[in-house]
């Protein structure tokens, strides 16, 4: 019997120690508060994108992994410079098949696709 409300006082005071942790035990903050990451759009906007700064680019972490906001905004900037490049990539190489073929009335080449 004796071995019963040893047991029990245990479980008692191991209860209010966890509750005590958990709750933080007063008013004051046991960690201060982190301010929350933000990418600064680490890709440069006076130029193309370029490999390097894709290498170079480090999205921030959130509890949960990633923050969906950020990564598609910086998926949407990558997706409209690809396919500007891919469009000023087709306007080249229509330039190329006009200058192969002959033809002096070729597309204007100092146009940038998109503009």
């Amino acid at each position: 019997m004796i071995v019963f409300w040893f047991l029990l006082i245990a479980l008692v005071v191991v209860v209010a120690a966890v509750t005590l942790a958990v709750v933080g035990g007063g008013s004051e903050a046991v960690l201060p508060e982190a301010e929350p990451d933000r990418v600064a759009d680490g890709l440069p906007e006076t130029r193309p994108v370029a490999r390097a700064d894709i290498d170079a680019l480090r999205l921030p972490v959130a509890p949960r992994g990633y923050r969906m906001a950020e990564v598609d905004d910086v998926l949407d900037r990558l997706a409209a410079e690809l396919a500007e490049r891919d469009a000023r990539i087709a306007q080249l190489e229509e330039a190329v098949r006009a200058a192969r073929s002959g033809s002096a009335a070729g597309p204007d080449l100092t146009k940038r696709a998109g503009q």
